[in-house]
């Protein structure tokens, strides 16, 4: 029996060639010595030397298991060869087969989702916003409408499994003959080989384009919420729907204005007097301007206001959160003269000792929030 040639002087790349390298050898090869093409003697079985080191070089398993034992890595010899045999292989030795076996890779399949990341401001979160996105995808190419061949030529039927799409060979196992049955190394499954490629998609079907998409932001999101666009992710194979386009969404930090869920949190700070005395002051809101606030006299620092529903608008539900104002008060430095004298006086008639708060500020928001401003 003649020996088998080395596979990578097949297709004339190094051992460490990358699979790129070896697809492009493998297409120049199968163009140069198809039947269809190539009429010279012996081109045929050329082709079908080109065809069997590319299917397992092409693989990562087959490929390192040729690179460690070389064919009979491959080839099933010692230990039965179990590898391409399917539950419907064996039923079909056994049984003789059950019905018509489905070729998956002609069948129609669904294309792949995107996936696009998407920031936006503080403000364009809670109040909504239209947004455009650019995103760079498959489109069905325009030059062959998808068929692969060059416009005046059309595809023809693949010499290896004679438009089938898949190839059977019969091998001897443990449990007797079995028919393995593998997509054809020559068409990939299609049934069909391009002599003449696109010249636009060379043969893909397939071009990257770059288009720009509107996004409806409603509002109410918040970071790590995903708005889907339907069927504008990668197209779909042999007829099959297009994907999705998912935009993922990150939401700026503001300022001044802290989010908790659907609620607000915002921090003001007044002086000495209006925390003494009592005071009207006004405080932004997210959405609706300015609020007026009354800080009543006496109050204490950490104070807590709740506005109900001045916060963020629920997706999907009616209504929005509710704001919460957290009143500090500021103590007054490069004090002159006269303020010095008049503070110098006040506290002549306040108590001299320090009084221990028994709550922090941080553990009293949390309690207000926890209880829902109750």
């Amino acid at each position: 029996m003649a020996t088998k040639r080395d596979y990578y002087e097949i297709l004339g790349v190094a051992r460490q060639a990358a699979g790129d390298e070896i697809k492009s050898a493998y297409r120049r090869l199968a163009k140069q010595f198809h039947p269809d093409v190539n009429k010279e003697t012996g081109a045929e079985e050329r082709f079908k030397e080109v065809s069997e080191a590319y299917a397992v070089l092409a693989d990562e398993q087959k490929r390192a298991a040729y690179d460690r034992y070389g064919h009979a890595g491959v080839s099933g010899n010692g230990a039965p060869d179990m590898s391409g045999f399917g539950m419907e292989d064996i039923f079909e030795s056994i049984f003789g087969g059950f019905g018509a076996r489905t070729n998956t890779r002609r069948s129609p399949r669904r294309g792949a989702d995107v996936r696009y990341d998407l920031t936006i401001a503080f403000e364009e979160a809670i109040s909504g916003v239209e947004k455009e996105v650019q995103v760079t995808r498959h489109e069905v190419c325009a030059t062959c409408k998808g068929s692969g061949a060059e416009p005046g030529t059309t595809p023809v039927r693949c010499h290896t499994c004679n438009g089938a799409g898949e190839v059977r060979q019969v091998r001897q196992t443990f449990l007797g003959s079995m028919v393995n049955v593998s997509t054809c190394p020559t068409c990939q499954g299609k049934g069909e080989t391009i002599a003449t490629p696109c010249h636009t998609c060379h043969g893909r079907t397939q071009v990257r384009q770059t288009r720009r998409l509107p996004v409806n932001v409603p509002p109410g999101v918040d970071t790590g919420t995903q708005i889907r666009l339907s069927g504008e992710g990668e197209p779909g194979l042999n007829g099959g729907p297009n994907g999705n386009l998912y935009i993922a969404l990150t939401v700026q930090p503001h300022k001044y204005f802290r989010r908790q869920g659907e609620d607000i949190v915002l921090e003001v700070s007044v002086n000495l007097a209006q925390a003494a005395l009592g005071a009207d002051i006004s405080v932004p809101t997210v959405m609706s301007g300015s609020e007026k606030l009354k800080v009543p006299a006496g109050m204490q620092p950490g104070t807590i206001f709740h506005l109900r529903g001045k916060g963020v608008p629920r997706l999907q539900r009616s209504g929005r959160g509710d704001m919460y104002v957290l009143v500090t008060v500021t103590t007054p430095t490069n004090l002159n003269g006269e303020q010095k004298k008049l503070l110098k006086e006040l506290a002549k008639t306040l108590p001299p000792d320090a009084v221990p708060q028994e709550k922090g500020l941080i553990d009293r928001v949390r309690e207000v929030l926890i209880s829902g401003g109750q």
